[in-house]
């Protein structure tokens, strides 16, 4: 009798590297490479996907100016994801319902709340929380916005919203949380709208990717829950945008949830609290990303178009960065929250013991 294993298991484990190249339109070299994909945007979408990312940039260059100067809370930058985030937040519609990370603040804002009220929530004020955009706060618990999407959903689902759908975001480090994968199977088992996006940055605070997961891909981590998942190149905007579409429309038509993940990179630190990225990547390791960087690869093909140019780009980043201003003014004009007050929004009736706390602090705050 032959003594042949009856599972193969290291062909297994072989099979699942073999998967599809990221989905891209405009490589990093800018060239197109996808030209049916490529034709099915205007001159003039090309235009505000550039501008877009612009915006974004500017954004958290100025966001990190006033983090400097101590005029911000916690602040998460994004330099490097902007066509990520807004490839993908721009294929959303309004009623579409955001479940936001911390990293996810520029969503938050193009999908309906101010530069102003995402300021005041850096700094903890209730008024950052009261929006207009259909969006919760953004979640600080790493993965725990999975959970809150698969339950929105849900809620869509219920309702028979038929033009609906709730989105989300995590990083690379939340796909090792257990409320990412709970989040990813509740709505595989009830097959709710929930559109579940990876941007997959490179590093979970100072952990690298490698390290975090012998998943081959983190769009594999979706298969287990039954979910249909894509990688796409997430330095390129058209492609983060025509798949974020994609999947939105194959889950208004009531084909259940989708993960993407995107393939980008976070220039910078992990957050303005302090850390040093210099300690745990080397510029060998980060250059390349540079190279690759979103708005390089879209510059050059405006520019080539005769759509673009260095005097529109630094015009806008003027009129960006003085619209910042205004809002850390306004910001600033707004009172301070009491602790008395937040004490009384924590239940709709509070507790002896706490009526106890909010005449203390009442007493305090009307010396």
């Amino acid at each position: 009798m032959a003594n042949e294993p009856i599972v193969d298991f290291e062909a297994i484990k072989n099979d699942l590297t073999n998967v599809p190249k990221p989905i891209q339109i405009l490589n990093e070299n800018a060239e197109v490479i996808d030209q049916d994909a490529f034709n099915s945007f205007s001159d003039d979408d090309l235009v505000e996907f550039m501008k877009k990312m612009v915006w974004e940039r500017a954004l958290h260059n100025q966001t990190m100016n006033f983090s400097r100067q101590g005029r911000m809370g916690f602040y998460a930058p994004t330099e490097g994801e902007e066509a990520s985030e807004m490839g993908t937040v721009l294929a959303m519609k309004d009623q579409d319902y955001l479940l936001p990370a911390y990293r996810d603040v520029p969503q938050l804002i193009q999908h309906g709340a101010t530069v102003t009220e995402a300021y005041l929530w850096s700094r903890g004020h209730v008024i950052g929380n009261k929006f207009k955009a259909r969006s919760l706060m953004p979640q600080i618990i790493i993965g725990a916005a999975y959970n809150e999407a698969a339950g929105v959903a849900m809620g869509i689902k219920k309702n028979k919203e038929e033009d609906a759908i709730a989105f989300t975001y995590t990083g690379d480090g939340g796909t090792s949380q257990g409320d990412s994968y709970e989040g990813m199977n509740f709505a595989g088992a009830f097959q709710v709208p929930a559109l579940f996006i990876v941007q997959n940055n490179g590093f979970a605070i100072s952990t690298p990717r490698k390290k975090q997961t012998a998943a081959p891909t983190l769009a594999q981590k979706a298969v287990a829950a039954g979910i249909p998942s894509v990688q796409v190149d997430g330095m390129d905007i058209l492609a983060c945008y025509k798949v974020a579409k994609a999947a939105r429309d194959y889950m208004v038509a009531g084909n259940g949830p989708v993960m993407i993940e995107t393939l980008t990179y976070r220039y910078g630190a992990h957050s303005s609290a302090g850390d040093d990225p210099k300690r745990y990547r080397t510029k060998e390791e980060t250059q390349p990303w540079f190279d690759k960087d979103p708005l390089i690869r879209l510059r050059k093909i405006l520019e080539d178009k005769g759509l673009w140019s260095e005097e529109q780009e630094d015009k806008l980043i003027d009129e960006y960065k003085a619209s910042f201003k205004e809002a850390i003014k306004e910001a600033d004009a707004v009172p301070a929250d009491k602790v008395s007050d937040m004490l009384k929004r924590t239940f709709e009736i509070p507790t002896p013991e706490m009526k106890k706390e909010i005449d203390k602090f009442e007493a305090k705050e009307s010396k």
